[in-house]
């Protein structure tokens, strides 16, 4: 009964879904913009509260709070299967000022804005899918959301809390937006942000140049070598996204900074190649330069266990129930699910709804996804037990 009644009662929802993910993509959120964040989660504690949904606000100091909604369960004491989790990042990749450039706009069914996809549209699915288990019950274990606030640098803060939800859970659903096939993820490249300065020495670039030692030289070799490195056969890139440096154009430059994203497939691969990395750092191309290496924030690899085969079999089956096909896939690109498949938790990633061109001015989401993507899981969540897990 349970099943019928939250399907039916998601599927009257789309309005409501539409209005509130308005309100969150209208709302500036980069990683490092801790106050948007956090506006984004009063939209999220507001309408769960709305729905008699206690909220627990895990304060983090530099990025967005970490939010834990709970939806009130009256199953056995203890729980000894664990906790189902729908997890999912308030931040988006975009600088303050993109909302006014760009607001939530709705063309021909086809909704556009910051972050419209990676992840606020999950973020609202989620929302809605406790609301119905509020409603109607029939959740097989204790339901967690779980919205944090900067996945998009590698969850430097979140990933303790993701970490300890995910111990305590018997599957994680995360929200990430489904492909634009409309398949979900099975697999997710590892990846390591990371920043180096280099310190050179300043001199008049016309009268006194010998004196002088370029850390922009000195970077662009290095950057040379880094690249280098990429082994697309293994699946391994590496890419400084992120430079600046020097004083003035008629200065050798006495400063410069390089920012590293390296991915990489095989979780054996890491640890070479960070290996690799230190050694180019810590070489000097340009004799009496030095440079330093800082890791800012690292995602682990999405790898598939027999559990989560089963979770992902069980929603293909969820999917077919409410009307659409789905199949996994893999990505390179990176995510906080990584983190909950790597203690051991069954994980599926990109349930949410279907979207595509991420990170781009072009970013779109597909109103028509939000109900049957919200239908889906729900129906995963109800026939957990029966798939045994």
């Amino acid at each position: 009964m349970s099943e019928q009644q939250i399907t039916a009662w998601l599927a009257t929802q789309q309005d409501a879904m539409v209005a509130m993910l308005r309100e969150m993509v209208d709302i500036d959120s980069g990683s490092y913009n801790k106050p948007g964040i956090d506006a984004v989660g009063a939209v999220v504690r507001r309408f769960l509260d709305s729905q008699g949904i206690p909220v627990e606000v895990v304060p983090q100091s530099r990025h967005g709070d970490c939010l834990r909604a709970s939806v009130p369960w009256d199953g056995p004491a203890g729980n000894a299967g664990g906790n189902i989790v729908l997890m999912g990042h308030r931040d988006t990749v975009f600088p303050d000022g993109e909302v006014a450039q760009r607001p939530f706009t709705i063309r021909d069914g086809v909704a556009y804005g910051p972050g419209v996809a990676d992840m606020k549209a999950g973020l609202v699915m989620n929302c809605f899918i406790l609301a119905a288990f509020a409603r109607f019950g029939g959740s097989p274990a204790p339901l967690v959301g779980l919205f944090t606030g900067d996945e998009e640098i590698g969850s430097p803060e979140g990933r303790p809390v993701i970490e300890a939800e995910a111990r305590r859970a018997r599957v994680v659903f995360n929200s990430e937006p489904g492909r634009v096939s409309g398949n979900v993820v099975t697999g997710r490249k590892g990846g390591v942000f990371m920043a180096f300065r280099i310190t050179g020495k300043a001199a008049h670039s016309g009268g006194n140049f010998t004196a002088g030692i370029s850390a922009i030289e000195e970077l662009a070799r290095k950057i040379q070598a880094i690249h280098a490195l990429t082994d697309l056969d293994r699946g391994i890139t590496l890419n400084v996204g992120l430079v600046s440096g020097g004083q003035s154009v008629n200065t050798v430059a006495p400063w410069a900074e390089g920012q590293i994203d390296l991915r990489y497939v095989d979780p054996a691969d890491k640890d070479d190649l960070l290996a690799r990395i230190h050694a180019i750092i810590d070489r000097s191309f340009v004799p009496g330069t030095r440079a330093e290496l800082t890791i800012r924030g690292e995602f682990l690899p999405l790898t598939q266990s027999p559990a989560a085969k089963k979770l992902f079999e069980l929603y293909v089956d969820a999917a077919a129930a409410t009307g659409f096909k789905t199949d996994g896939e893999f990505t390179g690109g990176c995510a906080d699910s990584g983190f909950t498949a790597a203690v051991g938790t069954p994980t599926i990633c990109a349930v949410g709804p279907v979207g595509g061109l991420a990170h781009s001015p072009e970013e779109f989401l597909r109103i028509d996804s939000l109900v049957p993507r919200a239908q889906a899981c729900a129906r995963a969540i109800l026939r957990l037990e029966q798939a045994g897990l």
